[in-house]
């Protein structure tokens, strides 16, 4: 046991989130009975506790910030919490921590399975805490896949527009839209209606209100102008851009409600010179950039100039959209130039294999030690699960033998449930503690090695792959690309001469070190072992 730790006083910090990310985490009150234990296990003394009912996803905890400012005052100098991503979930309280524990302002973060303390080294925690600010990214990440991938198969992704509806039996049948029964006759009749040429918009908005009683999907009265985009919207023909503005075009596996002679037609008759057409998807980073001054999306397109001499030569130029009416004077820039500065952040990210290799052998040993904590920790808590059970069962015994009341049944049932829940929350909280941390580590290191070549020497979609992977937030200012490189990579990217310097280490001359001594070479870089930490 550690002489120092009683002399640290200790804040006790938990939080849950009502959030999808934390539907598996433990509840608050269940965190602080186990931490209690864990406080009296190992002699920490603690002088107040804090709870927060808020994502960590970003910044702007109240409680939270409250609880660094007291640190920050002197009031402790200890943190006690559940694991570290109770903490932080994002890049600038994660930082935070860091700095303090670092700066010896904070002497100490006991998690329930794991210790930190200034003198380590924190490149694990950097990964750490880069791993859980990637989960949260990866949640929307992966719903926008899924969306993409939707339109893809030919379904569109979002809110429907009246007439259809998503199939409730999902992919049962095959049939991802469907039409709706309520309103998709009724709309075909509106349709018919401005074909004939005998009507205005108006007259026609008040049949489909009064007549066909059409209504919106909230069973409410829509309005005129819903109306003019009904009539302009390409999706009852069958065709459909998504995202909005991206000038990525799908063609539609819905049933059809209008034709496409029948759009064009009525576009005419709307006193519309054209509409959209869809066009093949052939670019790299359409549907990844957007315009830094006005917020449209970056779209491209090809250009053939031909010399005098009878050479052609074809360029690719990457420019906003400038669909929304506010000026925008932003100018185009060839693919050359947009690709050399994603170059130059892949460079900066790229690992050498030797560190790739090392790193996750690192992880793996890591992954074991937190195996076997955990499942200590799973038989210690299966156990009290199981004597709450008896418990219950014993109750109802004695309220069988009339030993007990009824409303002392009640009340002491009510507390036995209670704890059995927390203890079940607990039980799943711990039985994914280390389920996913190693294998997002590995993807993390596995992309920072090979990125670069993926992109130099892939395909147009590989070559999207990389640059959806290496970072969000991407803008497009004065030919200038901004990139939000996600927190894992960005700690590589500041731990680059580090890991070089580290990466020489590990040379073949150098393999038959022991492993004290290879371990003891990880002091010098104390950065390096950070970006690790991170990861989990």
């Amino acid at each position: 046991m550690n002489e120092d730790k009683p002399k640290i006083k200790y804040f006790l910090y938990t939080r849950k989130s009502s959030e999808a990310e934390d539907k598996q985490v433990a509840s608050i009150d269940s965190q602080i009975s186990e931490l209690r234990k864990k406080a009296k296990q190992v002699n920490i003394k603690i002088v107040k506790i804090f709870k927060e009912s808020m994502s960590a996803k970003a910044p702007g905890r109240p409680v939270f910030n409250e609880m660094l400012s007291k640190i920050q005052n002197g009031e402790a100098d200890g943190i006690l919490c559940w694991k570290l991503d109770r903490l932080a979930r994002n890049s600038v309280d994660g930082g935070q921590i860091i700095y303090l524990l670092q700066s010896n302002i904070i002497k100490n973060i006991q998690a329930y399975s794991h210790s930190y303390y200034p003198n380590d080294n924190v490149v694990m925690m950097y990964v750490e805490f880069g791993v859980a600010n990637q989960f949260v990214k990866d949640l929307s990440q992966n719903v926008k896949r899924g969306f993409n991938s939707k339109a893809q198969r030919g379904w569109f992704p979002n809110r429907l527009t009246l007439g259809y509806m998503h199939n409730p039996k999902g992919y049962e049948d095959g049939k991802e839209i469907i039409i709706d029964p309520d309103s998709f006759n009724g709309l075909r009749e509106v349709f018919d209606l401005v074909l004939t040429g005998n009507y205005t918009v108006p007259e026609i908005y008040k049949i489909a209100i009064n007549e066909l009683c059409l209504r919106n999907k909230k069973g409410k009265k829509f309005s005129l102008s819903t109306l003019y985009r009904i009539l302009t919207d390409t999706f009852y023909y069958g065709e459909f851009e998504y995202p909005k503005g991206s000038s990525d075009w799908f063609t539609g596996k819905h049933h059809q409600m209008i034709t496409e002679e029948e759009y064009d037609k009525i576009q005419i008759i709307l006193g519309r010179k054209g509409k959209p057409r869809p066009k093949t998807h052939k670019f790299a980073y359409t549907g990844l950039i957007r315009c830094g001054e006005c917020g449209c999306s970056i779209t491209a397109e090809d250009k053939i100039k031909k010399q005098i001499n009878g050479n052609i030569h074809r360029y690719t130029y990457y420019h906003c959209t400038k669909r929304k009416k506010i000026p925008c004077s932003q100018k185009n820039i060839r693919v050359e130039n947009l690709e050399k500065q994603i170059k130059n952040v892949l460079e900066k990210i790229e690992i050498p294999n030797k560190f790739y290799q090392w790193a996750l052998d690192e992880l793996r040993e890591r992954n074991k030690k937190e195996s076997i904590n955990r499942e200590e920790l799973l038989s210690t808590q299966q156990r009290q699960y199981n004597n709450c059970i008896q418990k219950v069962d014993r109750l109802i015994d004695m309220r069988t033998n009339g030993e007990l009341t009824e409303e002392e049944f009640k009340n002491k049932k009510r507390e036995l449930i209670k704890e059995k829940d927390n203890f079940q929350k607990l039980l799943k909280d711990t039985d994914n503690r280390v389920d996913d941390w190693l294998d997002k580590a590995e993807e993390m290191f596995k992309f920072a090695e090979t990125a670069k070549y993926r992109f130099e020497n892939g395909t147009l979609e590989d070559r999207k792959n990389v640059l959806s992977i290496l970072g969000s937030n991407l803008f497009l200012k004065n030919n200038i690309l901004s990139i939000q490189v996600q927190k894992p990579l960005l700690l590589i990217q500041k731990a680059s001469s580090e890991i070089k310097a580290f990466s020489r280490m590990l040379e073949p001359q150098t393999i038959g070190l022991n492993k004290r001594k290879k371990r003891a070479s990880r002091s010098q870089f104390p950065t390096l072992w950070d970006v690790q930490e991170s990861n989990l």
